[in-house]
């Protein structure tokens, strides 16, 4: 089954993937013009088409376009052999702006492949998605294995917060169903050298703050000393909700216990030095790489992502400028009421202006985290399979840093039901940083691993009984 995966990964996969790579499908927080611009639905069409070609009998691929709304691909394979029930696998075509320089011969719409690596924005967060779900079921349909009606689900806002998923879910509820399974593929994995199953996932607070000073730049010389400056009354508001020298969130309601154990693989070989790229000699946060990984998966984190009202260096004057506006992301843990947390921050933020500046807040859709819960034990069986079939190791379980509102909302829709959540995100893959790569060996092994989950699914009853080869 790895051969076959191989096969058709390189054959029929990565021509139409490199093809999705070039599209600038930004997600609509970061391209105000998206819907005019038509990359997302570029990219809905370029999906569509692949998945029409697969030779899948009764498959049907249907993109669900609403005005003001970006696209939902849907796509349904019936099931084969008698099989019962259903499995939804989730996805999402949309993606991250460029962020930063790319390595010489590197782009985020340029594809590159060098050996087992794929550059190019979105190929692993998350455009392999798809590909990997529909080859999983090619794989069981050459092999004559019975398995269940399979619908894959790829929505194009969940770099933005999912803000549209909520009512294309409601809107394709009836041709959804009631699922036996969810399998959610974009999630990360902390070595390629075993499958990795998330527990859990940080919620994402992402706010916009504002302030004024001036209703236009004036004379440094003139004002300085006399008009507080707009940076350090910004600087004293973030000073509310993080400790700045020690990066310590201060808000209590942004915290919550962290669970004993984090990771069930026993102490893996993780250097934080050697998974990020960090400048020489830097003191990272944390005592030591497993409080780092409880840290990354339990502990709220504040970080400034953008910065408007501030000149380049080279563009910089003598001026005492109106005004600043950040951009912060604020990681929370799993277990956190996102939106009692935005509540708890705009209180922060604008209880007693300082200097009396005005102070503006804006937040996206807050989107809370999510922990896993116990799985199945037929669901379980096939995952460690898999994982012990393609590595001769046991599969790891994961609590991921970063937030998928769609696994929140699944949770909430369809509780009960077995969800399996993994990916491809390993180290150095850098989603939604600069040379962000697919690790092509790590997807083929997640298609694998997808169609061993569908072959239990077809026969739950039978799968941790009888673990034999397809």
């Amino acid at each position: 089954m790895r051969a076959a995966a191989h096969r058709r990964w390189r054959e029929s996969v990565l021509p139409t993937l490199v093809r999705y790579v070039t599209i600038p499908c930004l997600s609509p927080s970061f391209d105000d013009g998206w819907e005019a611009a038509g990359h997302l639905t570029e990219a809905a069409a370029v999906l569509q088409e692949w998945a029409r070609g697969r030779a899948v009998d009764g498959l049907a691929a249907d993109v669900v376009d609403r005005p003001g709304r970006t696209p939902l691909l849907l796509v349904d394979a019936p099931a084969t052999g008698g099989a019962a029930g259903t499995v939804l696998v989730y996805g999402h075509l949309d993606k991250q702006p460029p962020l930063g320089v790319w390595r010489e011969g590197l782009g985020p719409f340029t594809p590159v492949q060098e050996g087992d690596r794929l550059y190019g924005r979105g190929a692993a967060d998350d455009g392999y998605a798809l590909f990997a779900a529909l080859t999983a079921v090619e794989l069981l349909d050459d092999a004559g294995v019975p398995r269940p009606r399979v619908v894959v689900l790829v929505e194009a806002s969940e770099e933005s917060g999912s803000p549209d998923l909520p009512a294309h879910l409601a809107d394709v509820a009836g041709r959804l169903g009631d699922p036996d399974l969810v399998v959610c593929l974009d999630s990360g994995c902390l070595t390629y050298d075993r499958l990795w199953l998330t527990s859990s996932l940080r919620g994402n607070l992402v706010a916009t703050v504002s302030v004024e000073v001036l209703t236009e730049g004036v004379h440094s010389g003139s004002a300085g000393g006399i008009v507080p400056t707009s940076f350090r009354l910004l600087r004293v508001l973030l000073d509310r909700l993080e400790d700045p020298r020690t990066g310590e969130v201060r808000l209590a309601t942004l915290h919550a216990e962290t669970p004993r154990a984090t990771t069930g693989a026993a102490a893996p070989d993780w250097d934080a030095t050697e998974v990020f790229p960090v400048v020489p000699g830097l003191e990272l946060d944390g005592t030591s790489d497993l409080d780092r990984l409880a840290r990354r998966a339990w502990a709220p984190a504040l970080a400034v992502t953008g910065i408007d009202g501030v000149p380049n260096v080279r563009e910089g004057g003598n001026v005492l400028r109106p005004f600043t506006t950040a951009k912060i992301s604020l990681r929370l843990p799993p277990t956190v009421d996102a939106a009692k947390a935005m509540e708890a921050v705009e209180s922060a933020l604008l209880a007693d202006p300082p200097s009396n500046a005005r102070v503006r807040v804006h937040f996206d859709a807050p989107a809370t985290g999510w922990v896993a819960p116990p799985l199945c034990e037929w669901a379980g069986a096939a995952f460690t399979r898999a994982s012990e079939e393609l590595f001769g190791s046991a599969p790891g379980t994961l609590g991921e840093g970063g937030t998928i509102p769609f696994l929140a909302m699944l949770g909430t829709r369809y509780p009960g039901v077995p969800l399996v959540a993994t990916g491809v995100l390993g180290p150095g893959s850098n989603a939604h940083g600069p040379n962000e790569f697919l690790h092509l060996p790590m997807a083929e092994a997640v298609t694998v691993a997808t169609a061993r989950l569908l072959e239990a699914a077809a026969s739950p009853l039978d799968a941790a009984a009888s673990p034999g080869p397809a």
